[in-house]
């Protein structure tokens, strides 16, 4: 919706060639626990999401169901801006980007071929604003098992003058610390000589627990420089963090976070964890984005094709009667194969 209550215009239909992750790419991913996807996403479709938040910052356009701030100064409406969680459940465009298909291959290979959609996060980091300190996106977001996957869409140039990420290589193996922040119960905690953390997320490194963490990884933090376009995905146990935007320039960026779809996920945004029952935990609130899974999933309430609505259909692939993977081809692509027949013998044990 617009400022003066009117709908956007329809956003254009396009096609897209699929991308196919290679071999060497789906090693990097889990060799470093990110991957960068250069010019994933074609840089009409980025701009579509400049004009949006320009358009957000300005007040030209509002939030459904959320009211229209006000505010004495320009700095106030720069310093409210600083992250809005959720809106593909309001605003189609952010619907839209979460199921960018182009993500979606990728995000078939690394954690599918079956993908569940969970959240979305607009970033605005203006000059000035601040970062974030080191965290685990799976301590926010249990997936059990654990197979959450973010995809950080730039939106504008990263890089450190405006706080681009940071990823520590190597945490990518470590268990999800619990908090002592008492936020959530999240964490693993079946082994004996885990400890809780404390303040993770918190900029100031003296007060996030994290930190002693991170520096089992001395020498081993990148800074992960990103064009408009650029896609970094990153698995859910990375360490990573951002720093204040040091710059005059704005670091946008479009977050989405998805899971296997056959993961119970008992998280849903701002609300109690919801328990494994007939309804799938809060599967049923989530968007089966990829593939097919047999625990419920949601519809996208704009539209936006996708499994859900679209399902594939039994024989999309030859051989398709039988369980399929994503399996590395002798042209050194990832690619779905069914599973040999040898493969099952039901008399093995």
């Amino acid at each position: 919706m617009t400022a003066a209550g009117t709908a956007p215009a329809q956003a254009p239909t396009r096609t897209y060639a699929p991308y196919r992750v290679s071999v060497q790419e789906y090693v990097t991913f889990h060799e470093q626990g990110f991957l960068v996807v250069r010019g994933l996403v074609p840089i009409e479709d980025v701009q579509e999401l400049v004009e949006h938040t320009d358009n957000l910052l300005a007040g030209r356009e509002t939030i459904p169901g959320i009211p229209v701030p006000t505010f004495r100064t320009p700095d106030q409406r720069l310093q409210y801006w600083l992250r809005v969680h959720m809106l593909h459940r309001r605003l189609a465009i952010h619907e839209r980007f979460l199921l960018h298909p182009r993500i979606l291959d990728v995000l078939e290979a690394l954690i599918g071929p079956d993908v569940l959609a969970l959240q979305t996060m607009l970033f605005f980091k203006q000059p000035g604003q601040p970062g974030q300190g080191y965290h685990q996106d799976s301590y926010y977001i249990p997936t059990f098992p654990d197979t959450l996957c973010g995809a950080w869409l730039a939106i504008d140039r990263a890089d450190e003058e405006n706080g681009c990420l940071w990823m520590t290589v190597g945490s990518q193996h470590e268990p999800v610390y619990p908090d002592c922040d008492g936020v959530t119960a999240n964490g693993h905690r079946g082994l004996g000589d885990i400890e809780p953390i404390y303040g993770a997320s918190h900029t100031d490194e003296t007060r996030n627990g994290l930190t002693r963490v991170a520096r089992k990884y001395a020498g081993r933090e990148v800074p992960v420089h990103a064009e408009p376009g650029d896609v970094v995905f990153f698995g859910g146990r990375i360490l990573h963090r951002s720093h204040e935007n040091r710059s005059n320039r704005s670091r946008r960026a479009f977050v989405g976070h998805y899971c296997n779809a056959r993961s119970f996920v008992p998280w849903n945004h701002g609300e109690p964890y919801e328990p494994y029952d007939e309804h799938g935990g809060a599967n049923h609130l989530h968007i089966l984005a990829r593939g097919t899974t047999h625990l419920p999933y949601a519809q996208p309430r704009f539209g936006t094709p996708c499994a859900a609505n679209q399902p594939r259909p039994p024989a999309a692939h030859p051989g398709s009667s039988r369980p399929m993977s994503m399996m590395g081809g002798d042209d050194g692509m990832m690619g779905m194969a069914p599973h040999p027949e040898q493969d099952h013998d039901d008399s093995a044990g």
